[in-house]
């Protein structure tokens, strides 16, 4: 960033890739460091933990192995988990997909699922970084690259990068098969949306602004693009194939949630605030129309802006209680918000702009705190 620390100003000139690298290695380091130390303070309500699946089998709350690894086994990580290790074995389990755990499974060996599973989210970060890097320069070649990356990375909910979750593995494949396409490698671009419609739902998603920009070419070679959509219709062909809910009812049946109309989930979100005051409603209502102000209505490129709006509506279609949970986690995917927000930031102090990042890493920080001591339904 113009003006900025010396730190920053050393790895201005430096390849994407090792900015990238550099990012992800210091995040990796301060939130394994935090959770080591939130370990020795965190004493979880047995009630929260045990009402929640998979936890019959928790490592015990002490020692460093526990400090390190153990103290983020939370939540869905349970169940990427138990899927790397037993398969689809528990009918509410299909609606985590399949690659996350497949690569647990593969890199198990090495130190153990749980240190695999952390691995694998740290390396689909830096992925992400740089990836994200590239599509700054191309798009604003003359702004500063590291403006959008930081917000990224200090947004709320970004830890989940950093986590047992497939949030950056998603995002990673996403952001590089935009780019992919945007260089006409239609293969590689291809293969990564394949791959992130075996990751999760909303990696399915990219799917949209990939058939736009194939569209746009006309050209003979945008062929492979025709498969990218096997990933999530081959696994769910293989549920029904092998007699397993499909995911949607797996979701009404174990999850509490239903699919429902945008408009629903909207007046349902209003109708709560209205009755009463609900944090966690209200920071996802805003998230929302930050999102949709940032991805959607900005100028943007129109794959971009359709990309964000089906993430938007991929959000909205899940009816849950309290309405929109986990909005800021599900709407990580939208690229192109922090595209903008970095561009917004453009004119800003930098005194100004590490103050938004210090405020937002702030925010980031107090929902792992949430997330590691089972305070928050995620």
């Amino acid at each position: 960033m113009e003006g900025g620390s010396g730190v920053w100003r050393k790895l201005e000139p430096r390849a994407d890739w090792q900015i990238a690298l550099a990012i992800t290695a210091a995040l990796r380091v301060v939130y394994t460091g935090i959770a080591a130390a939130l370990a020795v303070f965190l004493h979880p309500d047995a009630r929260l933990i045990h009402s929640n699946a998979l936890t019959e089998n928790l490592p015990a709350p002490s020692g460093l192995h526990y400090a390190l690894l153990g103290i983020w086994e939370r939540f869905d990580t349970l169940w990427y988990l138990r899927i790397a290790e037993r398969g689809y074995d528990r009918p509410g389990g299909v609606v985590f997909y399949p690659l996350y755990p497949c690569l647990i499974r593969g890199l198990s060996g090495l130190a153990g699922p749980l240190a695999a599973a952390l691995l694998i989210s740290t390396v689909a970060a830096f992925f992400y970084f740089w990836g994200l890097l590239r599509l700054v320069q191309s798009e604003f070649p003359n702004a500063h690259p590291l403006r959008p990356v930081m917000l990224a990375a200090a947004w709320p909910a970004s830890f989940f990068f950093f986590a047992g979750y497939t949030e950056a593995l998603a995002v990673a494949l996403i952001v590089w098969c935009v780019i992919w396409a945007r260089d006409e490698r239609w293969v590689l671009a291809a293969a990564c949306a394949f791959a992130a419609g075996l990751t999760r739902s909303a990696g399915t998603l990219v799917i949209v602004p990939l058939v736009i920009m194939a569209w746009r070419t006309r050209r003979r070679d945008r062929w492979p693009v025709a498969f990218a959509p096997l990933g999530t219709l081959g696994y769910w062909s293989w549920l029904h194939q092998t007699g397993r809910l499909t995911v949607v009812a797996a979701y009404r049946t174990y999850w509490n949630t239903e699919v429902a109309s945008p408009w629903t989930t909207l007046w349902r979100a209003l109708g709560s605030l209205a009755n009463h005051f609900d944090a966690l409603v209200l920071i996802g209502l805003v998230t929302l129309i930050f999102f949709f102000i940032a991805g959607v209505a900005a100028r943007r490129r129109i794959e971009d802006r359709c990309f964000s709006a089906a993430v938007i509506v991929h959000l909205l279609l899940r009816l849950c209680w309290p309405p929109l949970l986990g909005a800021p986690r599900y709407l990580l995917p939208v690229y192109p918000a922090y595209l903008t927000m970095g561009k917004w930031a453009e004119k800003m102090e930098r005194t100004h702009f590490a103050f938004l990042c210090g405020a937002l890493f702030a925010f980031n920080l107090a929902w792992m705190l949430a997330f590691l001591n089972w305070s928050l339904v995620l």
